[in-house]
């Protein structure tokens, strides 16, 4: 049995489904720049100088699925279903368009009220990521984005201003989605360009540890505004397996594993790991550490670890093994032979999950927090309209079922938050194909479509499973 506690809920972010991007005032988020996946935003999500300076075709955010005028009619639905927690995010370019303008907009901090307001009417807690790969694009001009220490400053007195701002109507927070992947893809993951650099590592690198004193100067300034504030790093998360029982391949997985989790040791334990010494080393990476900057990281850690689970990595060190390779979706993988895998290149492995929050939890010790994990497919609705999902009924189920079983082996959970609970653009390929909701809306990868919101199949199986608590799964 789980918790009465526990929260069920649905994700969404920002830069995904409010559209609106120029309209009360709002600057241009990196997200902003990115073109749908006709227009070459794939390539852009590693080589983003390439198509920065020109006009590409269709720009999925700027509409989205316009949450920005049909949040009501979202949170009704979202309602209905009985969730308890909505996990959305704040776009800093809404909050100050220049990313470090001297007063806030406040058209866009009205926008926030009113959502949570809304969240509140129907009993719903908002669980808030302070930014969600929406770093302003006037950030990118004046500073580089995260390689310069003047981001910690601006991000401060943003994060300050929504805090106090929504003081008493938001009580969790998450600093930074899905830290780890400045690594992987730097602009998306902090207005980072490294084109021109000769180490990218060290660049990529110290831009993370300009995010890592942000995040903890954050969750000291959390605690401080309001004691019932409970801050949260996020990790992309799914384990890495060793490609065979070789022990190059089992330390091969260690070391990746390490490097996923470098940041979420510095956020839940205070300091950088051990490994970090070889791991830059390796890398050439010498990092700027500011006086204090220890100290603050060490006194303001994280009071639980969100994370996104949709599969597990595979690595091997063999010639044989790295020639079958899958697109992890930004995170290089093996394929795994004993795993289905969608369209997207995604694997699917339930007991994946359980195996990462037993690895997180073990690690950490700290409330773990499901605030992502689903299906991307394409929905085709039936001839009358509807849209019947088994395949998203069927791979939810099974993650549930694993996730409760992480829960049987010890493993504290704080809740199961399913990303893209409503259809929105992929963040990948901008896309409205890949589709992840429990509830439809109607628009293609043109921006085509009435915006109209129907119901899946999936829509009334979740409902059930949030009213019995999780043991309902038929």
């Amino acid at each position: 049995m789980l918790s009465d506690k526990f929260m069920w809920g649905a994700a969404m972010a920002a830069n995904q489904c409010e559209g609106a991007y120029l309209e009360d005032g709002k600057g241009l988020s990196i997200m902003d720049m990115m073109p749908s996946a006709e227009y070459g935003r794939w390539d852009m999500l590693y080589h983003p100088e390439k198509y920065l300076y020109e006009k590409l075709g269709f720009y999925p955010s700027h509409e989205a699925i316009d949450f920005y005028h049909r949040y009501r009619e979202d949170i009704a639905l979202l309602a209905e279903m009985g969730i308890h927690t909505f996990r959305t995010s704040i776009s800093w370019p809404r909050i100050f368009p220049g990313g470090d303008d001297k007063e806030p907009n406040e058209k866009g901090l009205e926008f926030y009220d009113r959502l949570f307001d809304e969240c509140h009417r129907y009993g719903i807690e908002p669980l808030v990521t302070l930014c969600h790969f929406d770093t302003p694009y006037a950030m990118v001009e004046k500073y580089g984005g995260w390689r310069d220490r003047r981001a910690i400053d601006a991000y401060c007195r943003y994060c300050e201003t929504v805090l106090k701002r929504y003081k008493g109507k938001v009580k969790y927070w998450i600093t930074f989605n899905e830290i780890n992947m400045i690594t992987h893809i730097p602009f998306i993951g902090g207005g980072v360009l490294v084109e021109q650099d000769s180490n990218k590592n060290q660049t990529i690198y110290q831009a993370a540890h300009h995010q890592l004193v942000a995040s903890a100067m954050v969750t000291k300034m959390a605690h401080e505004i309001d004691a019932e504030n409970q801050v949260g790093c996020m990790l992309a998360a799914g384990s890495f397996y060793p490609f065979s029982c070789h022990p190059d391949d089992v330390m091969a997985s260690v070391e990746k594993n390490h490097e996923n989790y470098l940041f979420i040791d510095v956020q839940s334990r205070g300091a950088y790991p051990g490994y970090a010494k070889r791991l830059f080393e390796e890398k050439g990476v010498s990092l700027d550490i500011r006086e204090g900057e220890e100290e603050l990281l060490r006194e303001n850690t994280v009071d639980y670890i969100a994370f996104s689970y949709y599969s597990s990595r595979l690595i091997g060190t063999s010639e044989e093994a790295k020639k079958n390779v899958a697109d992890g979706n930004a995170v290089t993988t093996l394929r795994n032979p004993y795993l289905d895998i969608t369209a997207w290149g995604r694997q699917i492995d339930p007991v994946g999950l359980r195996i990462t929050m037993n690895d997180l939890y073990d690690r950490y010790q700290k409330p773990l927090f499901i605030v992502e994990n689903g299906l991307g497919c394409e929905d085709i609705p039936e001839a009358d309209g509807s849209i019947c999902d088994d395949y998203r009924i069927d791979y939810t189920r099974e993650h549930i079922i694993q996730m409760k079983e992480a829960i049987r082996d010890g493993v504290e959970c704080m809740g199961y938050l399913p990303w893209g609970t409503i259809d929105l653009i992929s963040a990948g390929g901008g896309e409205m194909k890949k589709r992840y909701g429990f509830i439809y809306v109607d628009r293609d990868n043109e921006g085509k479509g009435t915006l109209e919101r129907r119901k899946k199949k999936s829509f009334g199986w979740y409902q059930k499973v949030i009213a019995s608590n999780g043991e309902n799964l038929d």
